[in-house]
């Protein structure tokens, strides 16, 4: 069912002609990471946050609004397509959380560092392998952790 959900929110992203790029244990199954996913984490660029938003109204499953959760400070809507969650984050300002120092830090969401991989069927521009080990090592969630490690592995 992944790879519905990700075919339904690339076609809403590439018909609008919105740039995104994709981050999560996608982008870390992209990279060697073999867990199962339990949803689809995206960064779009804040301008096109509201029409994103509009486009997939009948999927929302949780509102678009500003949030601290889990680590993370921002705004984001989820949506719910075919039974997978899509996150769909606005890259004006996220900040995570690092576990070590027990401080937010802005996440710098560049949408010309990315790397092109075939998943669930689809080209898809990643987050690079070093800014996704980056932020998943500030986190240090243990799916982070599991993610990071098997990124390492593969390297």
């Amino acid at each position: 069912m992944h790879h519905l959900a990700a075919q339904w929110i690339v076609g809403l992203l590439r018909d609008r002609n919105i740039p995104f790029l994709i981050c999560g244990g996608l982008a870390a199954k992209g990279y060697g990471s073999e867990r199962d996913l339990y949803d689809i984490d995206l960064f779009i660029p804040g301008e096109h946050f509201s029409s994103v938003v509009k486009a997939g109204h009948e999927f929302v499953s949780k509102a678009a609004a500003h949030r601290q959760e889990e680590g993370w400070d921002l705004t984001y809507v989820q949506f719910k397509y075919e039974g997978i969650k899509v996150e769909v984050g606005s890259a004006d300002g996220p900040k995570i959380f690092d576990a070590s120092s027990e401080a937010w830090v802005l996440l710098n969401i560049d949408f010309s560092r990315y790397e092109s991989a075939h998943l669930l069927g689809l080209d898809l521009p990643l987050m690079l392998k070093e800014d996704l080990i980056y932020y998943k090592s500030l986190l240090s969630r243990p799916v982070d952790i599991e993610d990071v490690r098997a990124m390492i592995e593969r390297a």
